[in-house]
């Protein structure tokens, strides 16, 4: 700090000056003239406010409170915007996680093996029903080239009740039991 006499100097016209401004301003607030004054100002920018309101909705334009709450009503519609996105995000990135297409890939894979199981499974039946076929042609032809004691003529409805000891004949009926499971 310096020892400046115009510093001491300057401080006290400063200081002397806010007194005196704050003893106006208390006087001007304390007279009733100035405080009526000052009361009708505030009143008449209400007025003017109101006035000024009315004009503007006659002519159909927004005041600034009407402002003020389509800025509110926009900030609100936003805000749930931006939830609405962040759940979208989130049932994206489930979406994303599940990989659907591998999935149906891994499931179309399966039907083709079983339809190609299916397919076997029907040329296996075929193939038994042949065996089957060949079996009774092999078992009458070593029953004709057979020297013994003359056969009884067996009818087809009693070979198919009398059981038959051959492995043709236990071959099919294993192709039928599992026919009847499958159906089953």
């Amino acid at each position: 700090m310096s020892n400046d006499p115009s510093d001491g100097l300057r401080a006290r016209i400063s200081k002397q000056g806010e007194d005196a401004l704050g003893r106006v301003a208390q006087e001007l607030l304390e007279s009733p003239f100035v405080s009526a004054a000052l009361t009708r100002a505030f009143d008449a920018r209400e007025k003017a406010a109101a006035a000024q309101e009315v004009a503007m909705g006659a002519l159909n334009l927004p005041s600034a409170a009407d402002l003020e709450k389509l800025t509110r009503r926009v900030r609100s519609v936003s805000q749930r915007l931006e939830g609405i996105e962040d759940a979208l995000d989130r049932v994206e990135q489930r979406v994303g996680e599940l990989d659907l297409t591998a999935s149906i890939e891994r499931v179309e894979a399966r039907i083709e093996e079983l339809a190609a199981l299916t397919a076997i499974e029907s040329r296996l039946e075929a193939i038994e029903a042949r065996l089957d076929s060949l079996g009774l042609q092999t078992e009458r032809i070593v029953d004709q080239n057979t020297p013994s004691a003359p056969q009884p003529v067996i009818t087809s409805a009693a070979r198919r009740a009398a059981p038959s000891r051959t492995r043709a004949a236990a071959a099919r009926r294993r192709a039928a039991a599992r026919r009847g499971a499958r159906r089953a």
